[in-house]
């Protein structure tokens, strides 16, 4: 299922695509690994003294392992797609803050002894991280994410990851 999706989006043009990352993450007993695509965004809002709020596209896919026993393991898989604010500098350079807030899907409403009420996912973070090397190409980041389905249907376990991540931004 991840290779189907992770072949999909790297389909898109070449051009098209600004950036790849993979990330890592770990939340209660729950591992996760990431691979996204972004595509930034032209506009630039709230300019000045260097420093502007821009942002990018982010198109995600997931898998979660969750281990209750040595002999238990649970999966799922998650596609996401997050709209992605950032405040940085105006070279792209350098220190940033960001956040976003998208819509997840989830191959199945359970993980272990955790139970989620739907397929669909509110996903919002909140990170900060610093872009460097030529060009700005290396982005290295830090994010705190929360993934319910804001109490649409019960249960609503939920989920908060501790997040890092490596992205790299095409020339």
């Amino acid at each position: 299922m991840i290779g189907s999706v992770l072949a999909a989006m790297l389909a898109a043009p070449a051009c098209a695509v600004d950036g790849m990352a993979l990330e890592t993450g770990q939340a209660d007993r729950t591992d996760m690994a990431r691979v996204a695509v972004q595509w930034q965004w032209s506009k630039r809002w709230v300019q000045g003294n260097g420093w502007h709020l821009g942002g990018h596209w982010d198109l995600s896919a997931a898998r979660w392992e969750r281990e209750l026993a040595p002999d238990s393991p649970a999966s799922l898989t998650e596609i996401g797609l997050t709209p992605v604010f950032r405040l940085q500098a105006d070279g792209l350079r350098g220190a940033y803050l960001e956040g976003g807030i998208g819509a997840h899907w989830l191959s199945s409403t359970k993980l272990g002894d955790k139970r989620f009420g739907s397929t669909f996912q509110f996903g919002e973070h909140l990170g900060f991280g610093y872009r460097f090397g030529v060009r700005g190409a290396y982005d290295l980041s830090y994010r705190y994410q929360h993934l319910s389905n804001a109490n649409i249907k019960d249960p609503n376990d939920g989920v908060n990851f501790h997040q890092l991540r490596l992205l790299y931004w095409f020339p």
